[in-house]
């Protein structure tokens, strides 16, 4: 990672701040750490100084070029949509918030969201208060993830109580959420993930575990509900095999083809759904009420300085995370 200074080289003046930029899409060397100009909110807008931000696989993806023109910010840009921090300023029109409120929420989405930064201006509706037992850390890696799982499960999965659910890659980051959204909501789980997760997620709800590495899970489970699928391809066209009559299969990293769409029709009954996600704060209140209540945990399995956001990024590209990645941009893992 380089570094740049394109506003001041001291830090200390005012209006200036540390914020990680790619000015070119690329690897992780791509990612400049610079001196830029602190965001000034607008009337609907809190800037928030940030204590941590996520790392998702959203953030590499759009860092490569990868992501489609929907989600393809010009550059040069401020990477990452989760954060948690501490509301610095509100704008004229913002009642509901007051500097010095904990806040947290994915922002954004899909246009950048600034969260690499020691400060970001986020719309003041994409927000909530931080969970209290939470710190900013962990609380950062909760909303993209937690929205996705909620929306996968009630929203486009329907689920409901007694209900069998797969979630596979269950111990990753929307996984390890999913597990606990759905046991809480009285559902069957059966969790697909390496071996050395299974004490972990039957910690969290799975009910019965698959070792993706030692059998196939279409062999040893049938009658699913609903399919989480955050892997796609090849898990994807296997999960039709386990449905139920009637069931659902939510497929999170790209739209099926209609190939497979018609296949599960034709054998199944059954639907495949794809979305997009994006900020939900009414959505992120009920999450918080579940952390408050002790319902939800995210698990935070690496934390880096701003600094080694480099770092961050080879470790999420190379998979197998168990929960989520933070960038700790100031202070401690304390509430």
């Amino acid at each position: 990672m380089t570094e740049h200074n394109t506003a001041t080289t001291d830090r200390s003046a005012a209006g200036t701040m540390r914020a990680i930029r790619i000015h070119e899409h690329g690897g992780s060397d791509m990612l400049t750490a610079e001196t830029v100009p602190r965001p000034e909110p607008g009337d609907d807008e809190l800037l928030v100084r940030v204590r941590a931000a996520g790392v998702n696989p959203i953030d590499w993806m759009v860092r490569e070029g990868y992501t489609d023109e929907a989600l393809s910010p010009s550059l040069p840009t401020i990477l990452g949509w989760d954060l948690s921090g501490i509301v610095e300023t509100v704008g004229a029109a913002v009642s509901e918030f007051e500097p010095g409120d904990e806040v947290f929420g994915l922002v954004g989405l899909p246009d950048p969201g600034g969260a690499y930064a020691e400060y970001a201006a986020v719309p003041a509706d994409e927000v909530v208060t931080k969970p209290t037992p939470l710190s900013h850390a962990d609380a950062a890696g909760l909303p993209m993830v937690g929205l996705t799982a909620w929306r996968a499960l009630f929203d486009a999965g329907a689920l409901r109580d007694g209900q069998r659910v797969l979630v596979h890659a269950a111990a990753g980051g929307v996984g390890h959420v999913a597990v606990q959204l759905a046991a809480h909501a009285g559902a069957h789980v059966v969790g697909t993930a390496s071996g050395e997760n299974e004490a972990y997620l039957r910690e969290l709800g799975v009910d019965e575990f698959v070792n993706y590495r030692a059998e196939r899970f279409e062999r040893v489970v049938d009658s699913v509900d609903l399919v989480l699928d955050a892997v796609g391809g090849d898990t994807l066209e296997r999960s039709i095999a386990v449905l139920a009559d009637g069931g659902r299969i939510v497929t999170l990293p790209e739209p099926p083809s209609e190939a497979v769409c018609e296949t599960v029709r034709r054998e199944r009954n059954a639907t495949v759904d794809w979305f997009s996600i994006e900020p939900d704060a009414t959505t992120l209140a009920e999450l918080r009420a579940l952390i408050e209540d002790g319902h939800l945990r995210p698990t935070v399995s690496g934390s880096y300085p701003l600094s080694d956001v480099a770092t961050a990024h080879q470790e999420s590209e190379d998979g197998h995370v168990r929960g989520k990645l933070v960038l700790e941009v100031g202070g401690d893992r304390s509430p």
